[in-house]
């Protein structure tokens, strides 16, 4: 309290002697750095164990955050947003450092007490250790360390999600580049890197039906493949789930197996590829798999289990034709008969033309069966006693439950 005009003026003494004690401090900014980054180091052992922070880029922001956080202490109630721009180039870096943040907080409650002990060793040095100063000097450092904190956190959290955006739209295309086959070394290297999977040795992809959309689906399906030794890794497309299986020295029958017993929706597996630079081979061939399923059912169909519907599939010229040529002069006679005449071109074929076996499997009379090869012999024109015409047939019967006839 102090007279002027005889009048009384109280004079904010406290406050302006925080600011002048700022000020002071200021002037051993170098030395307030180097006793930071070492108190960092001792007592925030993650800076040290990560190994994420180059020293010299430690030094540089805590000299521009101490310094920004001092200069705001001298500035008053009112410092402006371009103080914290020291506070906003760290929490966007240690985010591109991967620095957890809770780690980078740590080191700025680090930093605020060192500032408070600083400025309570120069009010010491200058005889002002009055409690009311003392006092108001902790909530001055402790409400601009707050201050500074949130801003850190804010830059991080805004820099982390652009980098998680980016990170996804990156594995996004190095997905599409390898089922795209693209295989250049360079590519190949960074993709297996990313995905955290081998460059070389056996794979296999499986492509299954996207019923559901949900990422757990895939995550359980990598932890059932980890426990029999197969790296994998998954993404989830609009209309499919894709699957790259490094197989290491498990089985393809093994992975099937497991397989079948973990999907619940259709699903095709490929054949064995050599290497992640081959693996859009085998998304193709997974995919071709996949399709030889009929409506409606759910397995995992490989691939080396239906190379003739794979066949037929990727000629589907040659596959009408063989319907129209064999069955679809079948489709003219009743329902009822034309089942039983199918049925029994399909036990001819597994029967490998024996009259005797096909009756077995048909269960009934082998005379029965010649006359049902007549009667199939009257309505398409072929004999089928002609050589050759079990593995057409055989084909025919194929494409028909891949392109059925309309009746």
């Amino acid at each position: 309290m102090s007279r002027a005009a005889g009048q009384d003026v109280v004079l904010p003494v406290a406050t302006l002697t925080v600011e002048s004690l700022a000020e002071s401090v200021l002037l051993h900014l170098p030395a307030l750095t180097d006793a930071l980054v070492q108190t960092i180091e001792d007592q925030n052992p993650a800076y040290r164990e990560l190994d994420a922070v180059p020293r010299q880029d430690l030094w540089r922001s805590c000299h521009d955050n101490v310094a920004r956080v001092v200069q705001m202490i001298a500035a008053g109630d009112n410092p402006g947003v371009h103080y914290f721009d020291a506070a906003l180039a760290t929490g966007r870096r240690r985010a591109e450092q991967r620095m957890p943040l809770d780690d980078v907080l740590k080191s700025f409650r680090l930093g605020g007490r060192l500032v408070w002990e600083a400025l309570i060793d120069e009010a010491r040095a200058q005889g002002m250790a009055e409690s009311e100063v003392l006092l108001d000097v902790a909530g001055k450092v402790w409400e601009v360390v707050d201050r500074t904190s949130s801003q850190v956190a804010a830059a991080y959290h805004a820099a982390e999600r652009y980098l998680v955006r980016a990170d996804e739209q990156r594995r996004s295309t190095l997905w599409e580049g390898l089922l795209d086959g693209r295989a250049n070394r360079a590519f190949v290297q960074e993709a297996a890197t990313v995905l955290d999977l081998p460059v070389g040795g056996p794979y296999l992809v499986v492509a299954i039906d996207n019923l559901v959309d949900d990422d757990c689906t895939t995550t359980s399906f990598a932890r059932r493949l980890a426990g029999i030794r197969v790296c994998s890794a998954w993404q989830v497309r609009p209309q499919t789930v894709v699957g790259l299986l490094a197989l290491g020295t498990e089985s393809s029958e093994k992975v099937l197996g497991l397989l079948r017993e973990v999907v619940d929706a259709p699903a095709g597996l490929s054949g064995v590829v050599s290497g992640l630079a081959e693996v859009d081979v085998a998304y193709r061939q997974a995919m071709m798999a996949r399709r030889t399923l009929p409506a409606g059912q759910i397995d995992v169909a490989a691939l080396v289990d239906r190379l003739p519907e794979a066949l037929l599939l990727s000629a589907p010229e040659l596959a009408e034709q063989l319907v129209q040529t064999w069955l679809v002069p079948l489709m003219t006679v009743p329902a009822a008969e034309r089942e039983l005449l199918l049925r029994t071109l399909d036990n001819w074929v597994s029967a490998a033309g024996s009259v005797r076996r096909t009756a077995e499997l048909a269960h009934c009379h082998r005379n029965t069966v010649i006359n049902r090869l007549h009667r199939i012999h009257q309505i398409t024109g072929r004999n089928l006693t002609d050589d050759g015409l079990q593995l057409e047939l055989g084909l025919a019967l194929r494409a028909f439950r891949l392109f059925p006839p309309s009746p």
